[in-house]
């Protein structure tokens, strides 16, 4: 015999074996073998349809997550915006409120200084007058006591009223 060449009987044995085996898959495990594999194909494709959707619903939360962001700051920038003007606003009323208080205050302190003036100087003229009629008084009577100053007085006064 040729070593080369299998015996035919033991190729013919185990091509019976072979299909016996192969009948026993094909009645007993092989379509649960094939519905097993289509069952994991059809878990894969949902798997894949699956992360395709998440990757999808993703997007569109980014998206919208940018839109959000975007409409936050230009809300954000009004805001600012508002407040600086409010602010300025303030400021400028405050500036225009103090301004006119303060001109109030300055108006009000020269009126009151220029009552304290006028009531210092009729004081003054009143004192001055008080104390001329007292020294004039008191000079009269000292001049008047004597007859002969009240002579010199009298022709004093006619001569100077005639050169008038």
């Amino acid at each position: 015999m040729n070593p080369l060449l299998p015996e035919l009987g033991l190729v013919l044995w185990m091509s019976i074996a072979f299909l016996v085996v192969l009948f026993l898959l094909k009645k007993f495990a092989w379509k649960g073998i094939i519905d097993a594999l289509h069952d994991r194909e059809e878990f894969i494709e949902r798997s894949l349809k699956s992360a395709e959707d998440a990757k999808a619903q993703m997007s569109e939360l980014i998206a919208d997550n940018e839109k959000l962001l975007a409409t936050a700051r230009l809300e954000r920038e009004q805001i600012l915006k508002e407040a600086k003007e409010m602010k300025e606003k303030i400021m400028s009323d405050a500036k225009v409120s103090a301004t006119t208080e303060s001109n109030r205050l300055i108006n009000s302190a020269r009126a009151e200084i220029e009552k304290e003036k006028h009531q210092a100087l009729s004081d003054i003229k009143k004192q001055v007058g008080e104390l001329s009629l007292e020294i004039a008084e008191k000079v009269i009577k000292k001049e008047l006591s004597d007859k002969g100053a009240q002579q010199a007085l009298v022709e004093n006064h006619l001569s100077q009223s005639q050169a008038n």
